[in-house]
């Protein structure tokens, strides 16, 4: 069986063979040898089953590593395990995947996730699939919560479990209570951290220095065959809780060390940070009183009490010989010798130094993406890893987001002396700067790769976005929909954000609480402010609805697009229908395929408009890449397959017309979708409609959901932004979907509605009208911004363009 479920609880793994190795996530690269390499991961999202034609069955999933929650990897599987796989797996499961090929995402700089895919497909692709108990109810935290957009436009409420258990109840002892040879739960804040290192036995070691309120400062030794089950700390400050550590005796003092069973779990330490918990663990416990022991610590904290070194240094403010950590994104990277790596790096803030340019043989250097600023001098710097840092660093992938603990700045002549060759140091002067990560742990030495949801990254992204230079969008790139906005850049016109009702309701204006105790079926009138905001990701509030059944859906994104192309290629030279022409056709000059590969085009020449013909292009056997290009230069092509010696449209998870940069989809409910003799009447042009009505598609168009949750001084309120969505930006959802211009409205109106990092007050007033409403049930009261829009007015003293 290609696809193998285990009894409900049983160990992940519990069958997989011996002489497979796993590998974690964060490890997995483009051309690697995977024969006798698996992954264990949760599924944390599952696609839908779509089938091209035939039984070419694809299947597109996302598992994140069991033991890191910031890795996680997009999976396409592809005929019969596809198949297998939707009837068996469910949302939650832990898999263990084995006999897949690696292949490069196509997704990655839209979903954030591995710059790789896994493939399975075939005799030799395997999954051992195992289910973990009935989760508990009450206020254990689900981690891994998504709401499909049906749920969120219906407002389903959760179904409890019928099978429940007790909640488990943890007691914390205070680090100036600690007994010796007893096993202890604790919390604390992280004075000291030094990550996972390689120990004199098979373990990796990292040791961490907390305290608490009673400012007693505990050594803990952390003692684990694999990095990645270690602690998640991103900085000194970080709150942490330690599950089953053991008291042990330390230099006339005591030390906390982990025992069987052993978790840990780390939280921000920003006082407006994420409560968002990193764990290490397959499953955890939070609830509410974790919650209120985070605030307590951080309150403490925040006060100076907790002797918390301070935050990372910015290239700008580096001395020549000061030793400093950095937060920084990596360009490149090149080895230099067995005992010395180069990493180029950046921070989005300019060094006051002269740098050092360092020599890299031709061919060696790995460069990432186009991420390079567009006047690099001073912005981007020479760090060197040394001994035991050249195998982390040589892990690193061009495009992540570093930590780099207890860096070194050094002079040129300081560089050459520590073991810099000549050869490798381009004529400079003895001050310039270059910067040494030395060998050895001592002082928390170390570097550790950062997720793109870190507070501390997110800033770091909007500082480095105005430096950025952007070339050309790639094929891939031109469809790919947007991200939260950067901050203004300086000099840029400043607005200021306002709102105003469009609506004709006479309703007195009311405070958040008394609409709440309101009945349903009206409209209010308040003012508020916009606490905060879903999907944080922009992109992903872009749906597909249709108006005949009221579904709704993702966008499809270009990995799962990519793979019901590539299972619908087939050899061309069917039957096709009576009414067109099949032909073999070159790629059009330009096109990223091989010139000298043949597609099998149909040209209809019997598209009738009160008497003319339009030209339709049915693409058999090309890539979703190829039919993008395409598209480019002819002004309706269908995709299609064929199937039972007859042409077909490709299953409706993929778009059915393609018109230039725009993409059009069918709903797979209340379409009948056939290729038959098309006969448009009444119309002097073929648009998107009368190609779908031919077709026999139902057409979906493009909505913006979003939840907001609205604040005022009584109390605060979720409602949802949908129906007069475009209104209230002042732009349509289908010019969002490929209109630069148009994202970026969306994207600074959010950013200014409810800036990053910004406090109450300096959030704008809203005057906003919401309607309550039952939900689909019946059961609950929901809430709806409507007859609203946006304001944007230049504010006084403002540079104008």
């Amino acid at each position: 069986m290609p696809v193998s479920v285990l009894a409900e609880g049983a160990v992940p793994g519990a069958q997989v063979p011996s002489h497979l190795t796993r590998i974690p996530v964060a490890e997995i690269s483009a051309g690697m040898d995977c024969s006798r390499k698996s992954v264990q991961g949760r599924v944390v999202s599952k696609g839908p089953l779509v089938s091209p034609g035939g039984d070419n069955f694809v299947l597109k999933t996302v598992l994140q590593d069991s033991h890191s929650d910031s890795s996680s990897i997009n999976v396409v599987l592809l005929g019969a395990l596809a198949k297998e796989f939707d009837r068996a797996v469910s949302q939650g499961d832990v898999v263990v995947a084995s006999g897949f090929t690696v292949g490069s995402s196509p997704t990655h700089h839209k979903d954030q996730l591995h710059r790789c895919n896994l493939q399975l497909s075939g005799e030799h692709a395997c999954l051992f699939v195992s289910r973990p108990p009935a989760p508990p109810t009450g206020a254990t935290l689900k981690r891994h919560s998504a709401q499909s957009a049906e749920e969120a436009l219906h407002q389903l409420p959760t179904q409890g479990s019928s099978r429940t258990r007790k909640t488990p109840k943890y007691t914390y002892t205070g680090l100036d209570q600690l007994k010796l040879g007893v096993v202890v739960n604790v919390y604390g804040v992280v004075v000291f951290c030094k990550q996972p290192f390689r120990s004199r036995g098979t373990d990796y070691c990292s040791t961490l220095k907390i305290t608490d309120q009673s400012n007693q400062i505990v050594w803990c030794s952390i003692f684990c065959k694999n990095p990645v089950d270690h602690p998640v700390i991103f900085q000194v400050g970080d709150i942490i809780r330690l599950h089953r550590v053991k008291v042990k005796p330390f230099n006339e003092s005591v030390s906390l060390v982990n025992t069987f069973g052993f978790s840990a779990v780390t939280v921000s330490c920003a006082d407006d940070g994420p409560l968002e918990p990193r764990t290490t663990s397959g499953s955890f416990h939070w609830d509410q009183e974790d919650v209120r022991k985070v605030q307590e610590l951080r309150g403490w904290a925040a006060t100076g009490q907790a002797a918390v070194l301070p935050a990372a240094v910015p290239l700008s403010k580096v001395e020549p010989r000061s030793y400093f950590d950095l937060t920084c994104q990596l360009l490149a990277k090149a080895p230099l010798d067995a005992t010395c790596t180069l990493l180029r790096v950046w921070d989005g803030t300019r060094c006051r130094h002269p740098l050092l340019e360092v020599w890299v043989e031709p061919g060696m250097m790995e460069a990432g993406p186009a991420l390079e600023p567009r006047d690099a001098q001073g912005l981007v710097v020479n760090v060197l890893a040394y001994d035991n840092h050249v195998e982390s660093a040589r892990q690193l992938q061009p495009g992540d987001f570093l930590k780099i603990f207890n860096l070194r700045a050094l002079p040129a002549a300081s560089s050459k002396a520590e073991g810099l060759a000549g050869s490798q140091m381009k004529e400079a002067d003895a001050s310039h700067l270059t910067f040494h990560l030395h060998g050895g742990t001592a002082f928390g030495r170390g570097i550790r790769v950062l997720p793109k949801s870190s507070p501390d990254v997110q800033k770091l992204m909007r500082d480095m976005e105005p430096l950025l230079q952007r070339g050309e969008p790639s094929d891939e790139e031109v469809l790919e929909v947007w991200c939260t906005p950067p901050e203004f850049p300086a000099g840029a016109e400043q607005v200021q954000i306002s709102s105003e009702r469009r609506c004709s309701h006479d309703a007195q204006q009311v405070t958040l609480s008394e609409l709440k105790h309101s009945s349903s079926g009206r409209f209010h009138h308040v003012r508020v402010q916009l606490k905060s905001f879903e999907p944080q990701r922009l992109h992903q509030a872009l749906k597909l609805y249709c108006s005949k059944c009221c579904s709704m859906c993702d966008v499809p994104d270009e990995e799962q697009l990519a793979a019901v192309f590539a299972a619908s290629s087939v050899k061309p030279g069917c039957s096709g229908p009576p009414w067109t022409c099949s032909g073999q056709a070159d790629l059009p000059s330009g096109s990223p395929g091989s010139p000298a590969r043949a597609l099998s085009i149909h040209l209809s020449t019997q598209l009738v408009c009160e008497g003319k013909t339009k030209e339709l292009l049915l693409l058999e056997g090309a890539t979703l890449q190829e039919t993008s290009h395409l598209a480019s230069a002819y002004s309706n092509v269908i995709p299609v397959t064929s199937s039972g010696g007859h042409m077909t449209l490709l299953d409706l998870s993929a778009p059915f017309l393609f018109r230039g940069r725009k993409r059009f989809y069918g709903c797979r409910r209340c379409s009948s979708a056939t290729l038959r003799e098309p006969y448009v009447k009444g119309q002097d042009s073929i648009d998107e409609k009368s190609v779908s009505e031919v077709l026999g598609v139902e057409l979906l168009q493009f909505v913006l959901l979003m939840k907001l949750q609205l604040q005022d001084a009584t109390d605060t309120l979720e409602v949802f932004l949908w129906r007069d969505a475009e209104l209230f930006f002042g732009v349509s959802a289908e010019e969002a979907a490929t209109n630069q211009e148009a994202q970026d409205v969306v994207s600074q109106t959010m950013d200014s509605l409810c800036p990053p990092g910004g406090s109450a007050d300096t959030q704008p007033w809203l005057q906003v009208c919401v309607a309550s409403y039952l939900d689909g049930d019946g059961k609950r009261t929901c809430h709806q911004i409507c007859h609203t829009s946006v304001v944007r007015a230049p504010s006084a003293g403002a540079a104008l363009p």
